[in-house]
C-alpha cells in the first residue's frame, strides 16, 4: 500500500451513450452512461439519485425498467438491482449496440446481426435467453424500435437505408421498407399510429406510415451531419424534435410542414438522445459534450428555453486547484471553461459565467464557443472573495489576464492589461499573499504589478543592473510572491531565477539554473522553490540563500505539474511517463510512487494534505486520491513503497477502490511467528491514542448509573387492588373468598425465566451467551467478536450477566474450584487486552467500573486473581497517564491562548 490510493471521479455527467428514461409515479429518472459506470437522475431537479458500480468495460447501451438497470457492456449484459448487480446475460459472441425494453423482455442486437430474447422476470434463474433471431447477412442492425399496437413486432433500422419489420413470437421477418439510400441513425414512433420517424446520415428525416408504406413528410437539416436523435411530443402539441451531430437541435411543426425553431449551440457535441416528457411541454436532451440539458416551450413564439441543465468539462482540464478549505476545486479546461467542482456534493458544481454569452452569440450571429474566452494555461486565487475579485487567469495567446470573483461566481470589471502600448501574450500570474496584489509575466519578459481592486497598474519590475527594460530576456514561465509581500520570484525560459523587492521592484538576488526551466512551485511556508528545468531534473532552491538545496531525479519524460504539501514537507510531482512521485524535502529522498496508464497533466493537493485531485490526458473529469498515511496510523516512511506501483484511475463510485478490483497480485498470507505476542493490535490504531467505541453517550453512562435509573424508577405506592375486576380478567378461587386472578402469558414467562436463571447461578451450569462468548474469543485469542457481542447488549443486560458470575456462598464447594472465578479471570485478560491495545476506551472504562463494584471483594479475596489485577492496575495506570498528558498539554495551551492579546 503506498501513501495515494484511488478514491472517485468527479466532473462526469454522460458519455457517449444514449440515456434511458422511465417514470415511476409521478417522478421521471433518467439513466445515463458514464464510461464503465452509470448514474441515475431525478428529472425534477437533475439531482443525482444512485450511481451504479464499476464494469470492466465501456457501457454500449443502456435500458431501465423500474429498479432494475440493463448494462451493454463488451459480448455482455449486466443486471443490477439499483446498484448492486443481480445477474449477467453472456449468450453473445459480439460487441452488443442496442437494448430494447420489450414489455416483459429484454432485446438485445449486436454487430454481426444477433438478436437475443431475455425475460427478467426471475433473473436469477434465467441466464440464458428464450429466443434468438438471426437478421440477414447484407443487413447492419444501427437501431431498434417498437412500433406502438403493433403486438410482438419490432422495425429494426440498418446502416444500408433499409428498415426491416419482424415479429419476434415466430422469429419471422414480416415486411422489408425500400428505404433511402442512406445509413439509418435513428428510428422513433410517433403518437399517430403506424406513423415513425426516421433519422439518416444525410440529414434527412422521413415521416412515413408503416402500414401502407407510404412517405408523409421530409424534412431536411441545414446543418451538415447526420440526425442522430428524434422525439414527438406527448403533450398536445403537433412538434417533433430532432439531433443532429453538429449540436443543433431542431423543432418542426409537423401540422404546418415546416421548421417552428431552431436551438443552436444546443450542445457543443453530438447529439445523442432526444426525449419529451409524458405530457409535458419539456424536451430533454444529451450530448456527447457530458452535458444533461432540460429546454421547455412556454414563450410566446413557442421557442423553447434552457431550464435546467447538468454538465461537466467537454475537453480535459489543463490545470486544477483545490480551492479555500479543500471543499472545491478549480478547474480550468480546453473546453474554454473555468469551473468549480464540490467534492462532496455534485449539486453544488458550476461553470463560472463569462457575462451573458448565450445573448451576445444571437446578438451577433456567432457560436457560444467564439465568444468564450481562450483556455486558461494558468491561474491564481486568494480567499478575498468577500472583498474584491479573487482569482486570476491567464490564456492562450492572450494580450489579457481576466479576473474572478468566486462569491457571485462571474468574471470581473477588471481586464488587467501589462504594457498596453505593446501587447504580448500574458504567460504567467501570481496573487499576493495580502489578496491585493497581481503579478503578471508576459512572452517578451515583461512583468507588472496590478491592484486587484482597482485593475489599475501598480509598476513593472526592470533589471536595471544590467541595462534592462525587461525583466527576462525571453519568457517568463512562472511568478510567485512569499507569505509577507517582501520578495517576488520569476523565472525566465531561459534558466534564469530573479528574486525582487516586491515593493521597491528591484532585484535583490538571481542565479542561473544552467537549462531551460519549464515550471516554478514556491511554498510560503518553508521558502522553498521547486524548479524543474528540461533535464528533467527537480532542484529546490532556499530564495533567501540564494542556493540549492535539494536535487530530486526520476522521471523519464516530460514533467507536467508540481505541487507542495500545506506543511511544506512533500513534493509531488507528475510526469508524461505516467508516473506520479512522492518526495520529502527533509529526508531528500522518494517516499512514495505510482504509475498510471493515462498520464497525468494537472494535479492538486488539498490543504488538509487528505484528498489529491489530478487531471489526465484525453479524460475529462478530475479524479480524487485518498492519502492512507492520514487514516491507517503509519507513522514510518519506511513502509510506503518505494518503487513504482501500477495503480488504475478512480471510477466513478466511490464504493471500492479501482485498484482492489483489478489488481492480479496474488494476495499472501504471512504466518505468525512463535515468538509473537498472543493477541495482536490492531493496525489502524494510531500512536499514543485511545480509539472511542462511538457508541451514544447515553448507553454507557447507563451502565455507570444503573443503580440510580432502578432508584428513580421505583413506583411510590404499591399496586392497588383494583375494587372491581375487569370481566374479561380469569380468576380462581380461593380459601380465603378472596378473587386471584391468574398471572398473564408474560408474568408467567417472566417467573419461568427468572426460575431458570436463579438455577443457572446456583448449579454454574449451562452457560449463558455471554460466557460462551468470552470462552471462545479466548480460546482464539482474538477479543474483537466478545467486544462487538457486549457493546450490542443493553446495559441492564449487561449488568446482569455480570451480576450471575457472583460467587454464592450457600455452598460448601471450595472456592477454588468453582468456575465462577475462571471466567472473573479470563475478564481480567479481556480487559488488560483492551486496554493494552486502547480500542473502545469509554465503553471498556465503564464495563470495568461495574465488573470492579461487583467483584472487587472477590478479587481482593483470591490470591489467583490478585496477579492480574496488579498487571491490568499497571496497564491502566501506563494507558491514562499518556491520554492525561495529552489532555493537560492541550488544555494550557488553550488556556494561554485565550488569555493572550493580539
Amino acid at each position: 500500500m503506498g501513501i495515494f490510493e484511488p478514491f472517485r471521479a468527479i466532473g462526469y455527467t454522460t458519455s457517449s451513450v444514449p440515456f434511458s428514461v422511465q417514470r415511476l409515479g409521478t417522478e421521471t429518472f433518467v439513466t445515463v452512461s458514464v464510461g464503465k459506470a452509470f448514474q441515475i437522475y431525478n428529472c425534477a431537479k437533475l439531482s443525482l439519485v444512485l450511481v451504479g458500480p464499476q464494469l470492466p468495460k465501456k457501457i454500449r447501451a443502456l435500458a431501465s425498467y423500474r429498479d432494475y438497470t440493463f448494462a451493454a457492456y463488451g459480448n455482455e449484459i449486466a443486471i443490477f438491482k439499483r446498484a448492486h448487480q443481480a445477474a449477467t446475460w453472456s449468450s453473445h459472441n459480439a460487441k452488443v449496440i442496442s437494448l430494447l425494453l420489450f414489455g416483459e423482455h429484454i432485446l438485445s442486437v449486436d454487430v454481426e446481426g444477433n438478436l437475443f430474447i431475455w425475460a427478467f422476470k426471475g433473473i436469477e434463474e434465467n441466464l440464458t435467453p428464450i429466443g434468438h433471431v438471426m437478421l440477414d447477412n447484407n443487413f447492419s442492425p444501427s437501431c431498434i424500435m417498437h412500433p406502438d399496437t403493433y403486438l410482438n413486432k419490432i422495425i429494426i433500422g440498418s446502416q444500408e437505408g433499409s428498415l426491416q419489420l419482424w415479429n419476434i413470437s415466430t422469429k419471422k421477418k414480416l415486411y422489408e421498407f425500400k428505404g433511402w439510400n442512406s445509413s439509418i441513425c435513428s428510428c422513433v414512433s410517433s403518437p399517430a399510429l403506424d406513423v415513425v420517424a426516421v433519422g439518416c446520415a444525410d440529414g434527412n428525416i422521413h415521416v412515413h406510415n408503416i402500414r401502407y408504406d407510404e412517405e408523409l413528410v421530409t424534412f431536411s437539416h441545414s446543418a451538415r451531419g447526420a440526425v442522430t436523435a428524434l422525439s414527438f411530443s406527448t403533450d398536445g402539441q403537433p412538434l417533433l424534435a430532432s439531433g443532429g451531430s453538429s449540436g443543433i437541435i431542431s423543432i418542426w411543426n409537423l401540422e404546418k410542414r415546416r421548421l417552428q425553431s431552431v436551438i443552436r449551440d444546443a450542445h457543443d457535441g453530438s447529439i445523442l438522445s432526444l426525449h419529451f416528457l409524458v405530457n409535458e411541454p419539456v424536451l430533454m436532451s444529451s450530448s456527447s459534450d457530458n452535458s444533461i440539458k432540460m429546454w421547455i416551450f412556454d414563450t410566446i413564439d413557442g421557442d423553447p428555453r434552457l431550464l435546467r441543465f447538468r454538465s461537466g468539462h467537454s475537453a480535459p482540464p489543463r490545470c486544477i486547484r483545490f480551492y479555500a478549505n479543500g471543499r472545491h476545486i478549480l478547474s480550468a479546461g480546453q473546453d474554454r471553461a473555468f469551473r468549480l467542482f464540490s467534492v462532496m456534493q455534485d449539486q453544488q458544481s458550476r461553470e463560472l459565467s463569462q457575462h451573458h454569452i448565450s445573448k451576445r452569440a444571437k446578438k451577433l450571429k456567432m457560436k457560444e464557443e467564439e465568444i468564450k474566452l481562450k483556455p486558461v494555461i494558468s491561474f491564481d486565487s486568494e480567499i478575498r472573495e468577500r472583498d474584491w475579485c479573487n482569482v486570476v487567469t491567464c490564456h492562450m495567446d492572450t494580450a489579457e489576464a481576466y479576473v474572478w470573483r468566486l462569491q457571485n461566481f462571474v468574471l470581473g470589471e477588471h481586464i488587467l492589461k501589462p504594457r498596453p502600448e505593446n501587447p504580448t501574450p500574458v504567460k504567467a500570474c501570481a496573487i499576493s499573499a495580502c489578496g491585493n496584489f497581481a503579478v503578471l509575466g508576459t512572452a517578451d519578459g515583461w512583468v507588472e504589478r496590478f491592484n486587484l481592486q482597482s485593475g489599475i497598474s501598480r509598476g513593472s519590475y526592470m533589471d536595471t543592473s544590467e541595462r534592462r527594460s525587461f525583466a527576462h530576456d525571453g519568457e517568463v514561465v512562472g511568478i510567485a510572491c512569499d507569505s509577507t509581500n517582501t520578495l517576488m520570484i520569476s523565472a525566465g525560459y531561459h534558466g534564469d531565477i530573479k528574486v525582487w523587492n516586491f515593493k521597491g521592484r528591484d532585484v535583490k538576488s538571481r542565479w542561473e539554473v544552467g537549462c531551460s526551466v519549464v515550471k516554478i512551485v514556491y511554498n510560503r511556508l518553508n521558502g522553498l522553490l521547486a524548479v524543474v528545468a528540461d533535464d528533467l531534473i527537480i532542484r529546490l532552491f532556499d530564495v533567501v540563500a540564494s542556493r540549492m538545496v535539494r536535487k530530486f531525479e526520476g522521471h523519464t519524460d516530460r514533467v507536467t505539474d508540481m505541487c507542495f504539501s500545506e506543511d511544506g514537507k512533500w513534493l509531488l510531482s507528475s510526469s508524461m511517463d505516467g508516473s506520479l512521485r512522492v518526495w520529502d524535502v527533509i529526508l531528500a529522498r522518494q517516499i512514495d510512487a505510482l504509475h498510471v496508464d493515462v498520464s497525468i497533466t494537472a494535479l492538486s493537493l488539498s490543504p488538509n494534505m487528505d484528498v489529491l485531485a489530478t487531471a489526465h490526458v484525453d479524460q475529462n473529469g478530475v479524479y480524487l486520491w485518498v492519502n492512507q498515511s492520514m487514516f491507517c496510523g503509519a507513522s514510518k516512511v519506511d513502509s510506503y513503497a518505494k518503487e513504482v506501483r501500477s495503480v488504475k484511475l478512480p471510477s466513478i463510485s466511490s464504493t471500492k477502490g479501482s485498484q482492489d478490483e483489478d489488481s492480479d497480485e496474488p494476495i499472501v498470507d504471512h504466518p505468525q511467528s512463535k515468538d509473537a505476542p498472543a493477541f495482536t493490535t490492531l493496525d489502524l490504531q494510531i500512536p499514543d491514542l485511545v480509539t472511542l467505541s462511538l457508541l451514544p453517550k447515553s448507553q454507557w453512562q447507563s451502565l455507570i448509573n444503573l443503580d440510580t435509573i432502578k432508584e428513580r424508577n421505583k413506583p411510590i405506592e404499591p399496586p392497588k387492588k383494583p375494587e372491581r375486576a375487569p370481566f374479561f380478567l380469569p380468576s380462581i378461587p380461593s380459601f380465603s373468598g378472596e378473587i386471584l386472578f391468574k398471572p398473564t402469558g408474560s408474568e408467567n414467562e417472566e417467573a419461568k425465566g427468572d426460575n431458570v436463571e436463579d438455577t443457572r447461578i446456583k448449579s454454574g451450569l449451562a452457560p449463558s451467551q455471554f460466557l460462551q462468548h468470552l470462552q471462545s474469543s479466548a480460546e482464539m485469542k482474538n477479543f474483537s467478536a466478545f467486544t462487538d457481542y457486549i457493546k450490542s447488549l443493553s446495559p441492564s443486560t449487561l449488568d446482569m450477566e455480570l451480576q450471575m458470575l457472583r460467587i454464592v456462598d450457600d455452598e460448601e464447594e471450595e472456592l477454588e474450584s468453582r468456575p465462577e472465578l475462571l471466567s472473573i479471570e479470563l475478564l481480567l485478560d479481556y480487559f488488560i487486552h483492551e486496554t493494552s491495545c486502547r480500542n473502545n476506551f469509554d465503553f471498556v472504562q465503564a464495563v470495568i467500573k461495574v465488573f470492579l463494584k461487583i467483584h472487587g471483594e472477590t478479587i481482593r479475596c483470591q490470591s489467583r486473581l490478585q496477579d492480574k489485577a496488579r498487571e491490568f492496575l499497571d496497564i491502566q495506570c501506563k494507558t491514562w497517564q499518556r491520554v492525561e498528558k495529552l489532555f493537560q498539554s492541550t488544555s494550557c495551551v488553550v488556556a494561554f491562548l485565550s488569555n493572550s492579546r493580539f
